[in-house]
């Protein structure tokens, strides 16, 4: 995706103050690289890696949303956050089924979390979009039909078997969507 640096993971969070989400992201090992807030939501970047406690990067981006967390918010029934992951889907045997947890290097590329729990997920790119899961799979279905990623006319891919390889496209729409702000890329040398 070039949109982020390779195996870079970007979560946005709406309704907790950012020093204290940064705060969140080092105790669990996951230590910001870049940081910021707008538009109502705040973001952090950091390296596709496993955290040394364990606690993977996806599932936390959900549970922060739950009630373990609530007390950090004004308005606990507000927070919900936007995952992303540029690393590439999980071509493990395991993580082709959309509803069986992936490997921990390669997460759900997107998700999507309230009350701790995903309301959906799916990776990105190549028609992976229409293989979602979670409680609200059809969550973003209107604006995928719409730009020809889902449904049964798919002039984009009809037209160039390499359209929306990356997920650019989908990303775009993920964007649009839920008014997500551009975090600032990092150029990995």
């Amino acid at each position: 995706m070039s949109w982020l640096a390779p195996n870079t993971f970007v979560t946005f969070y709406r309704g907790i103050p950012l020093p204290v989400l940064s705060g969140l992201f080092a105790e669990t090992g996951r230590p910001a690289v870049t940081a910021g807030e707008s538009s109502g939501w705040a973001w952090v970047t950091h390296d596709a890696y496993p955290a040394r406690t364990g606690l993977r990067a996806g599932d936390f981006s959900r549970d922060i949303t739950g009630y373990r967390y609530a007390h950090l918010a004004a308005r606990p029934a507000a927070l919900e956050t936007v995952f992303l992951a540029s690393t590439p889907a999980c071509e493990c045997p395991r993580g082709h089924g959309y509803l069986v947890p992936h490997c921990a290097e390669h997460p759900f590329q997107f998700a999507y979390s309230r009350g701790g729990f995903e309301q959906t997920y799916f990776n990105l790119g190549r028609r992976r979009e229409s293989r979602r899961g979670g409680g609200m799979a059809d969550l973003l279905v209107r604006e995928l039909l719409n730009a020809g990623i889902v449904g049964r006319d798919t002039p984009g891919y009809d037209a160039d078997p390499g359209f929306n390889a990356d997920g650019a496209h989908t990303v775009r729409v993920i964007a649009d969507h839920f008014g997500l702000p551009s975090p600032p890329l990092r150029v990995r040398p």
